[in-house]
């Protein structure tokens, strides 16, 4: 097995193949990306480089209200930590954790970097649930009401409590806190 020799690229070499997914973004405009970054959104670098982050997010709403939030976060303590719902280039929604660190502390999103770690279903718990059920259940893990759930989804949010009592019966919770932690793992 041959080793990399050390050099002034060695750390060009470690940001494109950590096996986190990374980037670097300017005005949240993608500045640079790894591998990993692109495996995890589906995109080849070429289609990334220069966009805005906005290509990966569920809708324009959502990118607005985390940016505000975020940007305040990272206003005060420089770094930040959250978990929210990501679009792939083929559309699918995932659930996933992301950590966020300011390069320049007093205008936060003219530099950052960032790590995104998908979040899935647990695969034995997953089986057991239909597939509204199982979007249903990120929507919770995501915080969002019955009534929020509803709306997103434009169906009644009874609709939407009476799966929320399937999905709790199903995973045998009694509370919403358990509930989240039954639905969700950090993807090993």
């Amino acid at each position: 097995m041959s080793s990399l020799p050390l050099s002034d690229n060695i750390l060009s070499v470690a940001f494109e193949h950590a096996p986190c997914a990374i980037v670097v973004t300017r005005h949240r405009q993608v500045e640079a990306c790894n591998q990993a970054f692109c495996k995890l959104f589906g995109y080849p670098e070429n289609e990334l480089v220069g966009q805005l982050m906005l290509k990966m997010y569920p809708s324009y709403e959502d990118y607005e209200l985390i940016g505000k939030l975020r940007y305040q976060e990272l206003l005060k303590e420089h770094h930040c930590i959250d978990e929210r719902f990501m679009r792939c280039k083929n559309g699918e929604m995932f659930w996933c954790k992301t950590q966020g660190k300011t390069l320049t502390p007093a205008a936060p999103f003219d530099l950052a970097i960032w790590t995104f770690t998908r979040i899935n279903i647990r695969p034995d718990q997953e089986g057991n649930l239909s597939i509204r059920e199982r979007e249903i259940s990120g929507y919770i893990a995501n915080g969002y009401t019955c009534k929020e759930i509803a709306k997103r989804l434009d169906i009644s949010h009874r609709t939407v409590e009476a799966h929320r009592a399937k999905i709790m019966k199903k995973l045998g919770c009694r509370n919403t806190a358990e509930l989240v932690s039954k639905i969700i793992q950090v993807q090993a």
